[in-house]
């Protein structure tokens, strides 16, 4: 498909067909490493990681006490005990699961937090590029960090730095 998408546009503008019209690029990638609010919802995301990843390896650790503990003990235990003592284990290991799918899962905290966090500096972001597209009267912007894929461009039509000055 976006080769079709690429193809088609090089058969247009060898035509003498895009001769009017003027085409601009950003590297979003570039943009966001360097706008300083994106760095800060970088660095709030990546703490919160941190934090759940530390609450996954404190009851990692609970487990494993537990299950060495059993061990242990597993011969002068009844079976009664020996019953329980595995559920309460099993019971412990469901809910680490439960806990790291609620963080880290498809639609988890995380990507619920990072929607909320990245959203405003995206439409600050996406608000810059349209500003910029209007002054230059550009036709066209493409993200060369994106899903399309450009073949060439001469750097002329690199906004990205402009784009990170109207940010700034």
């Amino acid at each position: 498909m976006k080769f079709k998408f690429v193809l088609l546009l090089v058969v247009l503008a060898s035509s003498g067909l895009f001769a009017q019209l003027k085409i601009g690029y950003v590297d979003s990638d570039a943009i966001m490493k360097n706008l300083t609010d994106a760095e800060d919802a970088k660095r709030q995301l990546d703490a919160l990681i941190v934090e759940w990843q530390n609450e996954i390896s404190k009851m990692e650790s609970d487990i494993k006490f537990k299950k060495d503990d059993f061990e242990k003990r597993k011969l002068i235990l009844t079976d009664q005990m020996r019953s329980d003592i595995d559920a309460e284990i099993k019971q412990l290991e469901k809910d680490m699961e439960a806990y790291r799918t609620k963080k880290f899962g498809t639609g988890g905290e995380l990507f619920v937090k990072q929607d909320e966090v990245m959203k405003p500096v995206q439409n600050k972001v996406f608000t810059a590029i349209q500003q910029i597209a209007k002054e230059e009267d550009l036709d066209f912007v493409f993200d060369r960090s994106g899903a399309v894929m450009m073949l060439f461009a001469k750097d002329k039509y690199d906004i990205t730095a402009k784009v990170l000055d109207k940010l700034k």
